[in-house]
């Protein structure tokens, strides 16, 4: 008797373990992992809540700049939807075999020069200044923010006069924390930082010449490697382009017209 009670207990025990993997496995997959490029920060967080009250579907944001999230990607990382800062690294990832789709632009972005320091008003000629002693950047390298702003100073014919003073953050989330510490006076970051909710009204910023530098064609591809269902992929990737979803990335100073 004591045998077959320990073999039941045992049994109890086993179905118990197998019952938490499961729902443990069905939470995961319930929960839509986003790779988001990091001045996409602010609106995704809007463009999330909307779509889990729309949809019931959770989700999950990952911010990084666009260069590390792709190869996070191709190292494994079991994200869901990549939504970058450009083309080319969904397009890499594309050519790769990564995704389910091929890239599409969901937005452009637009650049702006913000400083937190209430005397300073910005604007190019500024930067050459020497009481401008840190000018704050995203690493041109891996974000295409930071890309778009190497154009900018090579179209004013400044970039070689400020070198020294550039501030390379690896994203434009790191790229701002320089800017509202005040640890640089004055960069370049994201428009659609400047009309977030926590930093609207704060600082002065001034919008970069749109002709000054290649437009900033974001993309969105669906990703192969996790275990989320491709229906709640496709229903995320389908709001992104809602005219609900377009509406949360105008409020935010994207351009959803091309």
């Amino acid at each position: 008797m004591q045998k077959k009670s320990k073999i039941f207990i045992s049994t109890i025990i086993l179905f118990s373990i197998l019952f938490l993997i499961s729902s443990c496995n069905q939470h995961k997959e319930h929960k839509l992992t986003i790779a988001t490029a990091a001045n996409m920060q602010f609106a995704m967080e809007e463009i999330i809540s909307e779509f889990t009250k729309e949809t019931g579907v959770k989700c999950e944001a990952i911010i990084s700049s666009s260069g590390k999230l792709t190869a996070q990607i191709k190292e494994g990382a079991p994200y869901d939807i990549f939504v970058s800062a450009d083309m080319k690294y969904p397009f890499d990832l594309y050519n790769d075999g990564f995704t389910t789709t091929k890239p599409n632009i969901y937005a452009n972005g637009k650049l702006v020069l913000w400083s937190m320091i209430d005397t300073i008003k910005p604007n190019i000629s500024l930067l050459l200044q020497k009481n401008i002693k840190h000018i704050a950047s995203a690493n041109p390298k891996t974000a295409p923010y930071g890309a778009a702003t190497e154009q900018v100073l090579k179209y004013y014919q400044i970039l070689d006069s400020i070198k020294s003073k550039l501030v390379f953050g690896e994203s434009i989330a790191q790229t701002n924390q320089f800017i509202t510490t005040k640890a640089a006076e004055i960069g370049f970051t994201a428009k659609s930082v400047i009309l977030s909710p926590i930093i609207k009204n704060k600082g002065n910023w001034v919008a970069i010449n749109e002709n000054t530098y290649t437009p900033i064609s974001q993309g969105i591809v669906i990703l192969k490697n996790s275990l989320t269902s491709i229906e709640k992929k496709e229903k995320f990737y389908n709001f992104l382009f809602s005219e609900k979803g377009k509406d949360i990335l105008n409020k935010f100073g994207y351009s959803t017209s091309f």
